[in-house]
């Protein structure tokens, strides 16, 4: 079976997209077949970064490696069995063609609390919550007492993914790896950044969940949008010699995909 990977909270500008793209590139050039679904019907920021990169290869010729896009599918009411759900039956075909294609099938959740990203959740092995460093996404996990830190409970996110691991126990599956992204990590504010990391470190041993850093805030992220490209292919489009600014975001992306830990995968790069 596919290895499911799920990239959501329910909190935008927090770098889901930029994550799902990376991570599911870094995939398809270690030879792996990956599939793609976006959640967010709305924006759909990670199926147009795949969009962009298919029609950028189609303008120049090239050849890189893209993952296998899939939008949900339409259901007919006929097509639904005696109270099925007909969200919860668009997500489940898509996963099951893509299944039959894949070893690894990202799927990037909406910024918002639904039915289908409580399923996608469910669905997942691994699950990536990116967020950005500060308290104000910290409260996406839990709620923290403001004169002493303490924390005080999990927030109603934290408490969907435990929904979602009970649910996975029932059917008899593996418990989910939920890793907590610390992405958009600047050099200023070093106070703030070890208060949040000293919270988020007493949080995961409360809730369960592996920390680690993810991307810097860079322009070259959105530089590499309209154009569907990553970091991996600045080399196959004609950039002879990188900057430092991109030489590092080149680990970043390097230490992230080491410490996510997903079978059989071997860095690369």
């Amino acid at each position: 079976m596919a290895h499911i990977i799920a990239v959501g909270n329910e909190k935008g500008g927090s770098g889901k997209s930029t994550t799902c793209m990376h991570v599911a590139t870094a995939l398809v050039r270690a030879g792996f077949r990956v599939g793609a679904v976006d959640l967010d019907l709305r924006q759909r920021s990670f199926g147009r970064y795949i969009e962009n990169r298919m029609a950028y290869l189609q303008q120049t010729g090239l050849n890189l490696p893209t993952p296998i896009l899939r939008d949900l599918p339409d259901v007919a009411a006929g097509a639904l069995q005696p109270g099925e759900n007909a969200t919860d039956h668009r997500l489940s075909s898509v996963v099951a063609e893509l299944d039959q294609l894949c070893d690894f099938i990202l799927i990037d959740c909406p910024g918002s609390h639904t039915r289908l990203s409580q399923l996608a959740h469910s669905l997942a092995d691994t699950l990536i919550t990116p967020m950005n460093d500060s308290f104000v996404d910290f409260d996406l996990l839990a709620r923290i007492e403001p004169e002493t830190g303490k924390i005080k409970g999990p927030s109603i996110y934290a408490e969907m993914v435990w929904q979602a691991r009970q649910l996975r126990a029932q059917a008899g599956l593996k418990p989910i790896d939920w890793i907590v992204l610390r992405n958009r990590l600047g050099a200023q504010q070093m106070h703030n950044k070890k208060k949040v990391g000293k919270a988020l470190e007493d949080l995961s041993r409360r809730i369960g969940f592996r920390v680690i850093p993810g991307f810097s805030e860079r322009v070259i992220f959105r530089e590499l949008f309209p154009r569907g490209l990553t970091l991996l292919d600045l080399k196959d489009v004609g950039v002879e010699s990188l900057s430092i600014s991109n030489v590092a975001a080149r680990q970043e992306l390097r230490d992230l995909m080491k410490e996510l830990r997903l079978p059989g995968f071997e860095l690369n790069f």
